[in-house]
């Protein structure tokens, strides 16, 4: 299955393989919503950055370039504006998703720190107690029993199964920051063929 994958990229030179994007002029890189914003500050075009994403994904740890073809190819400041645009665009998202890790974690330990404190409270009322209790005291600690459990299966559960995800997402978010950029005319790419 990944070799079928694998084979539907092109690969350059040192073996990398391409994603490629093609598009008519720089513009149509990104959102139209702002036309007088510089390109740094402008959004990546919504289905640019998700098949970004998606190609990325698909080739999990294989090494990758990206390959732009425009009508005319980027020169000079257009060209770097394009690259800083991409990179701080993924570096974003990149902080946006090691955001909601790090309150992934903190809601993990909240609830991991309220189950230790309800087990640590009912284990010391048992004690003071002993064995002579009321049956609303005993439905009472065993309601308190079973809240301290369920906060603390919570606090692994959230920590074991989202934990992976949002860092695979946060890797490959850097991975297309620091992605080589290689750009060419369309006029190249039928001279090529």
């Amino acid at each position: 299955m990944k070799r079928n994958i694998l084979g539907r990229y092109e690969r350059d030179e040192a073996g990398n393989s391409i994603i490629d994007v093609a598009a008519a002029r720089v513009e149509d890189l990104y959102n139209n919503f702002d036309k007088s914003a510089p390109y740094v500050r402008r959004d990546l075009d919504g289905d640019l950055a998700e098949y970004l994403v998606g190609c990325a994904r698909e080739l999990g740890a294989e090494p990758f370039i990206v390959r732009f073809t425009l009508a005319v190819a980027p020169e000079g400041r257009n060209l770097s504006r394009i690259r800083r645009s991409l990179k701080s665009y993924f570096l974003y998202q990149a902080e946006i998703e090691a955001g909601s890790l790090f309150q992934m974690a903190r809601r993990s330990a909240i609830l991991f720190a309220i189950g230790v404190a309800i087990l640590s409270v009912l284990a010391w009322l048992d004690q003071l107690r002993g064995p002579d209790r009321s049956i609303v005291a005993n439905v009472f600690g065993e309601g308190l029993m079973i809240v301290a459990w369920i906060s603390l299966w919570e606090a692994l559960a959230t920590f074991l199964i989202e934990w992976f995800p949002h860092r695979r997402k946060v890797r490959l978010y850097r991975r297309l920051a620091h992605a080589e950029l290689v750009f060419r005319a369309a006029a190249d790419n039928e001279a090529d063929k």
